[in-house]
């Protein structure tokens, strides 16, 4: 029972990879441009308590972009993730390792430029390159994509994600402890502090991946990103939870280089 616990967690802390305009998890639909590349060191550190069952996670992601054309952009990710359970105090579980190696392409295939309108595409996959005993892992190739909508003002900038990811995790043999598939919607804002710096503000929901129970996982976010040059950025946020089944608090910063 406790590895099941501590395998379900973990898949909700590292359900999804880190590569939207951080520390956003909804995604806009810009891309770098042809020949152009961008890589982003993501990172979060997340605390759970439940009771006496209480854990600590984080994960770092390395993910690089490149524009193979004016709107099409590929994307390679690796994290590396780690996690403590604890219960009453004790030490129960505790891994770290590298995750799922994922590829995705975000294809803006809709743009309104007089009203600043926009949509995108971005179909994804994962390779089982993470340990699926220790909850690093989905154990299978696993696939999903989302559709985007960003939406500029002068002010800022609006984003809604719509999404779908096909879990191939499971905690048995007949895999019929987690939920298949996953749902995602979420809806974020970005408004212009100053000429560097842009305020961020996020929330969301998904299918809790645990069979059986209506307590979906669900956030607010809110976070800066600070342009030290037009070709380098850094952030920070948080995200609280707003359901049980969320994650309580999780910190996130993160560096993006354009080249």
């Amino acid at each position: 029972m406790l590895r099941n616990i501590v395998l379900a967690s973990t898949l909700v802390f590292f359900s999804l990879p880190l590569h939207a305009a951080h520390p956003l998890i909804t995604e806009d639909t810009e891309t770098q441009g042809t020949g152009n590349f961008q890589i982003e060191i993501n990172s979060e550190f997340a605390d759970e308590d439940d009771d006496a069952l209480g854990e600590t996670a984080g994960e770092v992601a390395a993910i690089l972009s490149y524009g193979v054309a004016e709107n099409i952009d590929f994307i390679l990710g690796m994290p590396y993730a780690w996690y403590t359970v604890k219960e009453n105090g004790a030490t129960v579980a505790e891994a770290d390792g590298i995750g799922d190696l994922f590829f995705e392409v975000k294809w803006r295939f809709f743009e309104y430029e007089d009203r600043g309108l926009s949509a995108a595409l971005r179909p994804a996959v994962s390779f089982p390159t993470g340990d699926e005993k220790k909850g690093l892992g989905n154990g299978k190739v696993s696939g999903g994509g989302a559709l985007l909508v960003s939406k500029e003002g002068v002010l800022g900038k609006l984003h809604l994600n719509l999404g779908y990811t096909r879990n191939a995790f499971s905690l048995d043999e007949d895999g019929m402890f987690l939920q298949k598939d996953i749902w995602h919607a979420s809806f974020a804002g970005e408004i212009n502090v100053t000429a560097d710096m842009v305020g961020v503000c996020n929330v969301g929901v998904e299918t809790n991946p645990e069979k059986g129970t209506d307590d979906h996982p669900a956030f607010i976010l809110g976070g800066l990103i600070y342009s030290i040059t037009s070709d380098f950025d850094v952030d920070a946020g948080v995200k609280w939870g707003l359901s049980d089944a969320e994650t309580d608090t999780t910190w996130l910063t993160g560096i993006a280089l354009r080249f």
